[in-house]
This record gives C-alpha cells, structure tokens and sequence, in this order.
C-alpha cells in the first residue's frame, strides 16, 4: 500500500492507496509547527490502524518548513526500508513550469497541476480553498501557467472579527438569504456568496485571458482544499469537486519516481 502525506499550513492530509491507485481511506490532523517525529510517527500511526504495517511506499510534500524537517527525520527512523519520495527540486513531476521563477511555485501546486491534467486532459483551473485560496492555470498540454493568490476563507472571517469591535466569528453554514436579516447572516452571505462571487469573476477573466494569449478550447474547473464544500455549491464555475486532487498527484508522482 501507498500512504500519501500532503503538510499544509492548516492541516495535514494522509490517504492509503491500494496497489492499483484506488484512494482506500484519507484522514486529516492539524498541522502543528512545533510538533516533533516522534509525536507524528505516534499519531500518523494511530490514524492508519490496522495499514500501518501494510505501507510498503510513502509520496509526501509540505509547504511548512519546520514540519518538513521533522518529516524528514519521522520517516528516516520509522520507514527506514519503505521507498519514499518526497516532492522538491530534483523529483519528477513532468510538469513544466512556464513562470519567471520556477522555485518559488510551492510543490503543493505543482502535485494539483499533475493531478488535473492527468483527470482531465484539458486546460484547467484549480481552485485550492486552503489557508489562502490559491487559484492556478493549467495549459492543455499539462504546463503551469501561473495563477492568483487570495486571502482564504478563515483568515478572512479571523481578521475582520479581530479589526471590527461589533463582528464575530460565526458558523459557516448558508444563511436563509443573500440579504442578511441579522448579524450572523450578514456575515455568513458575505463569506459564502462573496468568495464564490470572487472565484467566479476571476475564473471569468482568466478564461478570457486564455483565450487571448492562445490557450483557448474547454476550461475544465475543479475545487480542491479543506475549506471547499463551503463555496461549491454557491459557485456557478466550479465543475468539479475534487478533495483528493493533491493526494491523487502525490500517487502519480510516487509512480513517476519508483
């Protein structure tokens, strides 16, 4: 079996994947800059159960520092023997980044461009509803574009309640209407329907932008990340839902390199 491991900076992602690909379970944890490799071989291995000792290969990526350097070790010690490939500089993605800086895309984003196009063979727009929400472009031809970074779902509703003295944190569930009738409904139409408006009018102008610049033809739009069963539903562009898209690339580039 094959244990994926995607470290994001809110979360972390584990999926278990049988020998011919199928995703067979996926957990989340909270990511903790201060954890240790001994705290997470414990937990990883309390989550995986009864796979914990059918893992015979590990494909990992982090976007946080700090805890890639304990991952590192974590594996070192407790899959000393089990083939591993961790997403950096130097691994096979096949996925050619058409950007002024290639360092500077995170391997998160590279894992998602694999991913889509390996689903769907056209041009694509990801939309990763994570810490921020990270929108990237993918070329018919699997090629990297670029794409928009925006501030995610959360840290929008922490900053206006910490900067509003008569706004709070609130549940993020659809309110009865887009015009809210009381603070908490106002609030929650704001987030839901303005970041699905957002995405929205930015896939629109990226779409057009394709267009222009000679990568026109179908624009397949998939969502991915923690935060997007709060948008899909509300977005009118947004075809796919995908949450295992990045796990799905760690499996494809595992291959790639094995």
């Amino acid at each position: 079996m094959l244990l994926t491991i995607d470290v994001g900076n809110t979360n972390i992602a584990l999926g278990v994947h049988t020998a011919d690909g199928e995703l067979l379970r996926d957990w989340r944890m909270r990511t903790d800059t201060r954890i240790t490799a001994d705290e997470l071989a414990l937990t990883m291995r309390g989550l995986l159960g009864e796979h914990a000792d059918a893992i015979t290969g590990i494909s990992a990526l982090s976007t946080v520092p700090a805890v890639l350097r304990e991952l590192r070790v974590m594996l070192a010690q407790y899959y000393p023997k089990v083939h591993r490939v961790i997403v950096e500089p130097g691994v096979r993605t096949g996925v050619p980044l058409l950007v002024d800086n290639p360092k500077e895309v995170g391997a998160d984003r590279v894992i998602n461009t694999l991913a889509a196009h390996h689903l769907f063979s056209t041009a694509c727009i990801v939309v990763d509803f994570g810490t921020s929400t990270n929108i990237d472009v993918i070329s018919a031809k699997g090629e990297f574009l670029g794409g928009v970074f925006m501030p995610g779902i959360e840290i929008s509703v922490d900053a206006l309640a910490a900067r509003a003295a008569a706004l709070r944190k609130v549940e993020m569930v659809r309110p009865r209407s887009v015009i809210g009738k009381n603070t908490v409904e106002c609030l929650q139409s704001g987030i839901m329907y303005g970041f699905a408006g957002q995405v929205d009018g930015l896939v629109a102008r990226i779409t057009r932008e394709l267009e222009r610049t000679g990568h026109g033809g179908p624009v397949t739009v998939i969502a991915t990340g923690g935060l997007a069963p709060l948008v899909v539903d509300e977005s009118v562009s947004i075809a796919h839902h995908r949450p295992d898209l990045t796990l799905l690339g760690l499996r494809l580039v595992f291959d790639r390199n094995s």
